[in-house]
């Protein structure tokens, strides 16, 4: 079973996902700031790692900037209510392979990249 770390401060949408992806076959678990991201995924890794940018600490940002560094084969999607192209350059650069902006439907386009099984 593939595994996802959704990284979000606002609850109702982290269980939201977390729904989402459930039923999409992944196991999921959830962190509310960066630290507690960075902290998961030293007990444990994942497949795919959902960023909200804008969280309490550390921002996404720089959550994935340090997370791809350990974790170079994880795929990285950022979810924001910025659409800022400096914000989406940096996660590109960072190692992000998609950047979705809130708010996001549950269409299997838009989360295709999560949804594909890695090569």
């Amino acid at each position: 079973m593939r595994r996802m770390l959704i990284v979000e401060d606002e609850q109702d949408i982290a269980e939201c996902l977390q729904y989402f992806f459930t039923q999409k076959g992944f196991s999921v678990v959830s962190a509310f700031s960066g630290e507690e991201a960075l902290k998961r995924l030293e007990q444990d890794t994942a497949d795919v790692i959902l960023l909200d940018i804008l969280l309490p600490g550390l921002s996404g940002i720089e959550v994935l900037r340090r997370a791809h560094e350990l974790y170079p084969r994880a795929k990285f999607i950022m979810v924001t209510a910025l659409d800022q192209s400096d914000l989406r350059e940096k996660a590109f650069q960072y190692g992000a392979i998609a950047y979705i902006t809130k708010p996001f439907d549950f269409s299997e386009t838009t989360w295709s990249s999560a949804l594909t099984p890695p090569l």
